[in-house]
């Protein structure tokens, strides 16, 4: 019994030591958001790049981005509209970056078929090159 005691204790230690305030929480999903938002860029440079041959489709590209930022940013005053200064509380920076991110991350996930590619044979393919 003694040893299951300091066993938890030790582990109760171990876990308050490596805590972080809510501060230090909030800025590292902040960071997160700026990583992914640094790849969405890479990833829609890399379209660019790869695309640029095809006119009619880099057009409806930007156009499809700048509809989607603007759908971002309206899910995002959906989920916190604007209130008065702590009415979602301390936590809410990092949730506010942390919906964001996941927003972000979903647009990554459906760019990147354009670049990675489909398998041969998906007759609904359109735009999207196949793999090689």
């Amino acid at each position: 019994m003694k040893k299951l005691i300091l066993i938890i204790s030790s582990l109760m230690i171990a876990f308050l030591s490596f805590s972080q305030s809510q501060s230090e929480m909030n800025g590292d999903a902040e960071k997160n958001l700026e990583k992914a938002d640094k790849e969405l860029n890479e990833v829609y440079a890399k379209i660019l790049k790869e695309y640029k041959e095809d006119t009619a489709f880099i057009k409806n590209l930007k156009i499809s981005q700048r509809l989607w930022i603007q759908f971002r940013d309206a899910e995002m005053n959906m989920k916190y509209p604007q209130r008065e200064d702590g009415y979602y509380g301390s936590v809410q920076p990092m949730c506010w970056s942390m919906y964001k991110e996941d927003l972000t991350q979903q647009r990554i996930k459906v760019l990147k078929i354009w670049f990675e590619g489909i398998e041969e044979g998906d007759v609904c393919a359109g735009s999207v090159k196949r793999k090689e």
